[in-house]
């Protein structure tokens, strides 16, 4: 079998073999089916032999089998292990390596149950792989979806992951995956005074890239990644793959992404986190909902109450009556929709402690986006002032787009 590659600079290698094993289709029978970079294997697998691979990983990280998701898949762990990768650990991102914990829970370390691999969490005391725990490692696989929304964390997880690998002198294979959230950039660029974990590049909210081309994006531009010391970058690319193909994530990227509707909703209602306003969580349906009982009655056309769940195990206004609004059968917008957010400020009875401001920051990526709603600004006003910052970002997403 011929290899060929197509070398960027900065030693960034995008591999473009085309895989003997197939991919899937996603849900709709009229989406194409895509081959994800995990299912490339005999892309990556020559790399790997003779190596001791440290993986990322989670729920996600799966090949599947034949062209359907439906048929069933392996996850990405077990698959190497069986054809003789010498795994010495797992990485673990928020959520765990198998996407039980809650938001924000602390992931800890341990054993994997099934193959008695050491787990290492990447959210807990520590959101950066040690050099202690490189020390034995030839090699770093990273695989986990993506939603392409700034503060879904696993972005950050990648960033810090690759900041190791670079001053360890590790290579680092990023196989991708589709970004349901691909088919628009928007929302306000981050500002570096209110990075976090929630945010560590200057990008907008929406981002419009496939965790690969991000890869390849913060390893190149100057001062992105936070380290000069760049990590050797391979990310093996999607078949059959186009930024308008439909993609509906077959299995949940964390728990409290449980459809479609949430996924697509999650740009816009992911900013109520900042705020005293339930977003869904504690309920069957989050993020396709938000409400709270400081919420007048009259504006809203819908209650429910949060309880503790397998994604929420603390909601907020737990066991509280909560009204809101029900978006389940909304058309999902093709922009971050501010409509929301103002409505719910609007109808607050306590506007004043509407906003958690230090944790909004962090959601938002600046502070302006709470003084433009509580001066009155319109929808229109506040998305017209992020349009330089969008257009100047599209000028250096351009260069890294592969799809």
């Amino acid at each position: 079998m011929k290899i060929n590659f197509n070398l960027f600079k900065n030693s960034i290698l995008f591999i473009q073999v085309y895989c003997l094993l197939v991919g899937f289709s996603s849900c709709s029978s009229s989406e194409p089916k895509i081959v994800v970079g995990a299912n490339r294997t005999q892309t990556y697998l020559p790399y790997l032999q003779g190596k001791r691979v440290a993986i990322v990983a989670n729920q996600t990280s799966v090949i599947f089998k034949k062209n359907n998701h439906h048929q069933g898949h392996t996850h990405l762990v077990d698959s190497l292990l069986s054809l003789g990768v010498h795994i010495k650990k797992v990485f673990a991102p928020e959520h765990g390596f198998r996407g039980q914990a809650d938001a924000g829970e602390a992931v800890t370390d341990g054993l994997d149950p099934k193959t008695g691999l050491p787990i290492i969490s990447l959210y807990g005391k520590n959101k950066k792989p040690s050099t202690e725990s490189l020390e034995d490692i030839d090699l770093v696989l990273f695989d986990i979806q993506d939603v392409g929304v700034r503060f879904y964390t696993y972005i950050a997880t990648l960033q810090l992951v690759m900041q190791a690998c670079g001053e360890a002198n590790i290579p680092i294979f990023v196989l991708d995956r589709p970004n349901p959230n691909i088919h628009y950039v928007d929302g306000p660029l981050l500002q570096m005074e209110d990075s976090s974990f929630l945010g560590m590049t200057p990008i907008p909210l929406v981002y419009g890239m496939t965790i690969g081309e991000y890869a390849a994006m913060i390893n190149t531009e100057e001062g992105w990644l936070g380290t000069d010391k760049h990590p050797e970058l391979s990310v093996v690319g999607l078949k059959e793959y186009n930024r308008t193909s439909g993609y509906t994530l077959p299995i949940k990227p964390s728990p409290n992404l449980t459809n479609a509707q949430a996924v697509a909703l999650y740009p816009s209602l992911g900013l109520f986190e900042g705020t005293s306003i339930n977003a869904g969580r504690g309920t069957q349906v989050p993020f396709t909902r938000f409400g709270a009982p400081e919420l007048k009655r009259e504006m809203c056309s819908f209650s429910y109450t949060p309880e503790p769940n397998s994604g929420a195990k603390y909601p907020k206004h737990q066991g509280e009556l909560c009204y809101g609004m029900d978006l389940s059968e909304v058309e999902p917008p093709k922009k971050v929709d501010l409509q929301w957010l103002i409505a719910a400020y609007k109808a607050s009875s306590e506007p004043s402690r509407f906003f958690l401001t230090e944790g909004f920051s962090k959601h938002a990526g600046n502070r302006l986006l709470q003084t433009q709603i509580t001066s009155g600004l319109s929808q229109e006003e506040i998305e017209a002032s992020w349009q330089k910052d969008l257009e100047a970002f599209k000028t250096i997403r351009a260069k890294y787009l592969r799809y």
